[in-house]
């Protein structure tokens, strides 16, 4: 043997150890993160389903904080109702900017909106609540839709980038080929692009959706909560999910801390069933494959 066949041989296994070594240090980090995961799932469900009992669905909090039983029902119905509005604010803004930064963005703008983007991903959530504290909540009070006001805001760069994302990783081979039969460039995007993005987009939205579901911070300075009534009405305070955890963790009274669990296993739930759902859509997208 050569001495370059040496050498080759001898580089080829120094590269072989390294990349066993790489491999076996991201299988660590791989284990320890699901195993941190598990580990708070596990917890929170243990300490939920001791206090989760059917009436905890139908019933709202007891005027006495330290009182046993009660549960989060007006919070359950304020939080899709104040999500649900924040998603419809959001998602048609949203789906608009990425297909004008996707498609038509070029220059100034299309800079501008991409960076402006940027900026209100890293920005804190409770940041946000207090731009909505002070722009809307001074002049008009404490609403659930104060709420969903902040929560669009904390939405809508999340539904942006993904969405901006996907349509991106739509093949230009189809855009050419469409405008190629004669088709405007508004027909090309709204019958051939979004389509063809559609799965992957469904995906992006509903992990923004599955954030605002959990976000407390915002919601402190604009729906403020309202434990002992179920308001329907978006115009009033309102109670979610996120709130009444908050609330019931830091009240000291254990029989209120068993109800924070029962709350937290009833966010985890739907959490997971967003994000469940999201990767169902994402499975069956031919875009992001």
């Amino acid at each position: 043997m050569t001495s370059l066949a040496i050498e080759i041989e001898a580089y080829a296994a120094k590269r072989r150890r390294r990349s066993a070594a790489a491999t076996t240090g991201l299988v660590i980090v791989m284990v320890g993160v699901l195993a941190v995961l598990a580990w708070v799932l596990l917890y929170v469900a243990v300490q939920g389903f001791s206090a989760l009992t059917p009436s905890f669905f139908v019933s709202n909090p007891p005027g006495n904080p330290s009182a046993v039983g009660g549960g989060f029902a007006n919070g359950i119905l304020g939080s899709l109702i104040v999500v649900g509005l924040a998603a419809l604010i959001a998602i048609p803004l949203g789906i608009l900017a990425a297909i004008y930064l996707a498609e038509y963005g070029r220059g100034r703008w299309s800079n501008a909106v991409g960076f402006f983007t940027d900026v209100l991903i890293g920005i804190p959530t409770i940041v946000t609540g207090a731009f909505v504290y002070s722009v809307w909540v001074i002049h008009f009070g404490f609403s659930g839709f104060a709420g969903s006001l902040a929560l669009a805001i904390v939405m809508l760069p999340l539904i942006v980038r993904t969405t901006t994302q996907m349509l991106k990783l739509v093949p230009d081979s189809l855009r050419e080929a469409s405008l190629a039969l004669g088709a405007s460039k508004r027909k090309t995007v709204t019958r051939i692009v979004l389509p063809a993005a559609l799965p992957g987009i469904i995906t992006g939205l509903m992990l923004a959706v599955a954030r605002a579901m959990g976000e407390t911070a915002p919601l402190l300075l604009t729906a403020l909560g309202n434990d002992l009534f179920t308001e329907a009405n978006p115009g009033k305070r309102m109670s979610t999910l996120s709130l009444q955890i908050f609330d019931n963790a830091i009240s000291g009274f254990k029989s209120g801390q068993a109800r924070a669990w029962a709350g937290a296993l009833t966010l985890v739930a739907i959490v997971l069933v967003l994000t469940f759902a999201a990767r169902f859509f994402a499975r069956r997208s031919r875009v992001a494959q």
